[in-house]
């Protein structure tokens, strides 16, 4: 396993986060697994050098961190762990969502007794919240990390304008601000380019990106894609634009170039992914530890700046997705 620091937060981070967005319970997505294949993974992580875990409130809605939290047993004070707020857990619970005071406050003291946690490594601001000014929620994350219950905060998926204003919000204030952003970017989406990548490198934020595989359209060939479980039951996948513009012929592209590498196409992308410098750490999400332990290989693949630049030729702009 390689590591990196994580931005300005001076922890010491693997080169890749597992995501835990595919742990807890088949109930809430056919995809998810439940807590006993979960933790199998979890482990196996643990024994390839990972140490950074990536989680989030609505995750199987609370059942993925107490997954987590288990798993970590006599791990947690070498691990460094992330989770989110803001999507609605509870629908009869309006406090339930957003990024107000009360909710803020609320939801993290549920996600860390899930976690069995007094401290949460990164907490993040899951979206942005139209209907709460961007102070009073930096002003309730600045406090959760005054009263010891988070170490350092983050930010996922907005406007580059709003995380711009959010970073000037808390220099002006005093508060502590997001060292972290999480947002959506592969080979098949590269809108972040255009602004967010820039911003944070500018501001040496930590970019920490999800969806690496275009959830899962970057691992098989197009035509595959619906027969797998993800691409049949996964509706969150069809919402992206990744088989328009050039998406077809890159994924053709990263075929071939797996081919002639002896590798899968999932580890050409993640290579892809760890040649961008301003890519402090992928999130990568697994259902076996087949694809984990490939998912790690992906670090022995060197990609050549003729072989990345011929994977991204063919990208066409897209719209913007995954702010929401």
């Amino acid at each position: 396993m390689e590591y990196t620091t994580l931005g300005e937060t001076g922890m010491e981070v693997s080169r890749l986060c597992l995501g835990c967005m595919s742990f807890g319970s088949s109930d809430w997505r056919e995809w998810v697994l439940d807590e006993a294949e979960s933790i199998e993974i979890i482990e196996r992580a643990i024994d390839l050098g990972i140490n950074f875990f990536d989680n989030a409130n609505m995750y199987s809605l609370g059942e993925s961190e107490r997954v987590l939290g288990n798993a970590l047993e006599g791990y947690r004070d070498r691990s460094v762990v992330s989770t989110k707020c803001y999507y609605e857990m509870d629908p009869e619970n309006p406090h339930s969502q957003g990024l107000s005071r009360k909710t803020i406050e609320q939801e993290l003291d549920a996600s860390l007794d899930r976690l069995g946690m007094d401290t949460v490594d990164l907490f993040f601001a899951h979206r942005w919240d139209d209907d709460t000014p961007i102070e009073v929620a930096l002003n309730a994350m600045d406090d959760a990390v005054r009263r010891g219950k988070a170490r350092y905060l983050g930010a996922s998926s907005m406007w580059a304008h709003q995380f711009a204003e959010a970073l000037h919000t808390s220099e002006r204030n005093g508060y502590d601000r997001f060292e972290v952003m999480q947002n959506h970017y592969n080979l098949l989406y590269r809108e972040e380019e255009r602004e967010m990548l820039p911003l944070c490198d500018r501001k040496d934020v930590a970019v920490m990106t999800y969806s690496p595989l275009a959830r899962g359209n970057l691992a098989v060939p197009f035509d595959e894609y619906e027969t797998t479980q993800r691409g049949a039951t996964d509706d969150w996948a069809h919402q992206y634009p990744y088989r328009e513009g050039g998406g077809e012929t890159i994924v053709r592209r990263v075929e071939e170039l797996a081919d002639e590498k002896d590798a899968t196409m999932a580890q050409i992308s993640l290579a892809w992914l760890l040649s961008q410098e301003v890519v402090t750490v992928p999130i990568i999400g697994v259902d076996s530890i087949e694809h984990l332990e490939q998912a790690v290989a992906a670090l022995d693949i060197d990609l050549s700046d003729s072989d990345v630049a011929w994977l991204e030729e063919p990208y066409e702009p897209l719209p913007v997705a995954g702010h929401s």
